[in-house]
């Protein structure tokens, strides 16, 4: 109302101070008072996106590994509905990197959903060793909480209590007492678990059992339709049957390479396509690291939807879901390779399937979308070095034999057994056999981090003494590694691999039985770093931006799209882009 007749307002109010004001101080007084006018009349109107609907349901979706290039690589063979709808009609971020240096599936996940660096959030790494236990520590792992219809085991139970930040499904279950519902779904168990934050309800698919399953954390019991869907044996339909290419293979640009030695070569899946599921007892492994996972978590998560009525009731809902082929194929064939092309040709499907799914049900105008990833993936070593980069491995277990680190350290100190642990991206000396020695920690820990940045493949490492003391450089790498230090779940020395050089810990090859892997993730180089962000749905704008934003944006954005607090640890800006679609 207060844009009505103020022409007139200004008029009468200015006749009158004019009599007693000379000219100049009465134009003066004109401009401010049409200022102020104004001013309030704005703020009528940036009040009115409040007053808009909320969406009725949040879709938070992450692809695991899909690097920031990859939805526009083949952007010419995307069919319609999938990548090309957030391309075309949503908000995309096409230079969004993380910023910090340990680039792994838990940790990705985590911040996705929290707004905060894993200095925050807690989840500094998949795993981390625990020096008063002497024991490795899973991100999930919850030993009070076992895997629904399985026996307690050490090690195995699973909850979100690691996690130390909220998410935004907690904080928007914490605006409106309970009336908004968060559930949560994924090919892996932390990629379900951490986004469904600690108020949701998380279901993940089972290498062992090739079922969908959750833990005592969140039901005593599974849901009728969730025993129901899991009674059907949905890994029965892959049996005997193969992974052959999507389309023609004359359409692919890595049809020429795709046999390559440097692949693995598991059972039935074999290097080469078609790729087999098998007929046997790993049947249900195969399924869960092709593109047959991400069709069942599709399909589960559409089931979750309409058996949960999300997006129906009075409060906004909050799904998230997971997809994880993309990260097992880029392991076992690497990102360049003609497996993972035909698998970003299948989530583009599965994308589309999901969207219409939405539009169905809940409705897109009433569905607010974000997609991204939890870290990008890069190139296998020997795929860069046929152009020219000065690239090589590291063994799965290099630190946990003798090496020039153990032979400088029985040299300086007298001692070969300081290191006592390597768990990507960290060394964790034993501080036991330390003391005991009576050798200071810090000195120590500054040899190491010395002695390996000597190491051929090893671009940097620095000391956790550094850190506390704030003794280093402010340079991107140090930031990056700063932003993953954990007082009480960070290591001696993070190590940082030379560009394209694969560098982990975890054998996660020989954990599921297969020969080895491609490619690894999990440094601060871009191509570990750089992912998409796309914002669509609801009340969001089709454009594209090009300015360098975060994941950690990504909460404080739903934060505030909603019109709630962000996340307990989130550090992240909203995307002001997002908001400027809206009426």
């Amino acid at each position: 109302m207060l844009n009505f007749g103020c022409n007139e307002q200004m008029k009468i109010m200015s006749n009158k101070l004019g009599v007693f004001l000379f000219n100049p101080v009465r134009l003066l007084l004109k401009v401010s008072l049409a200022m102020f006018l104004l001013a309030q009349h704005s703020n009528v109107v940036a009040a009115e996106p409040a007053k808009l609907s909320a969406p009725k349901l949040v879709v938070q979706i992450t692809v695991d590994q899909l690097r920031g290039d990859l939805p526009m690589r083949y952007h010419e063979r995307l069919g319609k509905g999938g990548f090309r709808y957030l391309l075309d009609q949503g908000t995309h971020y096409t230079n969004a990197h993380y910023r910090h240096a340990n680039t792994e599936t838990a940790v990705g996940h985590a911040t996705l959903v929290t707004g905060a660096d894993p200095s925050r959030h807690g989840i500094v790494s998949n795993d981390w060793f625990d020096q008063t236990s002497g024991e490795s520590v899973y991100n999930a792992e919850d030993d009070r909480h076992h895997i629904l219809g399985e026996k307690p085991k050490p090690h195995k139970g699973v909850s979100p209590r690691n996690l130390l930040s909220s998410t935004i499904g907690d904080e928007l279950v914490l605006s409106n007492t309970g009336k908004s519902r968060v559930f949560s779904v994924s090919g892996k168990d932390r990629g379900a678990i951490l986004p469904g934050g600690h108020a949701g309800k998380a279901f993940w698919y089972s290498k062992s059992s090739g079922q969908f399953v959750s833990s005592t954390y969140y039901y005593d019991a599974y849901p009728k339709w969730v025993a129901d869907w899991n009674a059907q044996q949905p890994t029965e339909r892959y049996r005997a049957k193969q992974w052959k290419l999507i389309q023609p293979r004359e359409n692919y640009f890595a049809r020429d390479i795709d046999d390559r030695v440097l692949e693995a070569d598991f059972k039935a899946l074999g290097r080469t396509f078609p790729h087999g599921y098998g007929d046997d007892k790993y049947l249900n492994l195969i399924v869960g690291i092709t593109p047959a996972v991400d069709e069942l978590t599709l399909e589960f998560a559409k089931l979750t939807i309409e058996q949960e009525k999300l997006g129906t009731g009075e409060a906004t809902d909050f799904f998230a879901v997971s997809f994880s082929a993309t990260d097992y194929v880029g392991h076992l064939f690497g990102p360049s390779s003609l497996e993972s092309e035909d698998n970003i040709l299948r989530l583009d499907r599965i994308l589309a399937s999901f969207f219409d799914f939405l539009e169905q049900t809940v409705g897109l105008e009433n569905t607010l979308i974000v997609l991204s990833a939890d870290h990008g993936g890069p190139d296998a070593p020997e795929h860069v070095q046929t152009i020219g980069f000065d690239a090589g491995r590291f063994s799965f277990d290099h630190f946990k034999q003798a090496n020039p680190l153990t032979a400088a350290l029985k040299q300086r100190f007298g001692r070969d057994d300081l290191i006592l642990a390597h768990s990507h991206p960290y060394l964790h000396l034993d501080y036991q056999v330390i003391h005991a020695a009576g050798l200071s920690p810090s000195e120590v820990e500054r040899f190491v981090a010395a002695e390996a940045i000597k190491l051929p493949g090893i671009a940097y490492a620095m000391s956790r003494s550094e850190l506390i003391d704030g003794q280093y450089a402010d340079a991107p790498i140090q930031r990056q590694i700063r932003r993953n230090f954990h007082f009480d779940r960070s290591g001696s020395v993070h190590l940082v691999q030379k560009q394209y050089w694969f560098l982990h810990s975890t054998d996660e090859a020989a954990q599921m039985g297969l020969p080895g892997l491609a490619a690894i993730h999990g440094s601060p180089w871009s191509y570990d770093t750089y992912v998409p962000i796309f914002f669509a749905g609801h009340r969001v704008g089709a454009q594209k931006i090009e300015r360098r934003v975060s994941p950690t944006d990504i909460a404080p954005t739903l934060s505030t799209y909603l019109g709630i607090k962000f996340p307990s640890g989130s550090i992240g800006e909203p995307l002001a882009e997002v908001f400027t679609g809206r009426p």
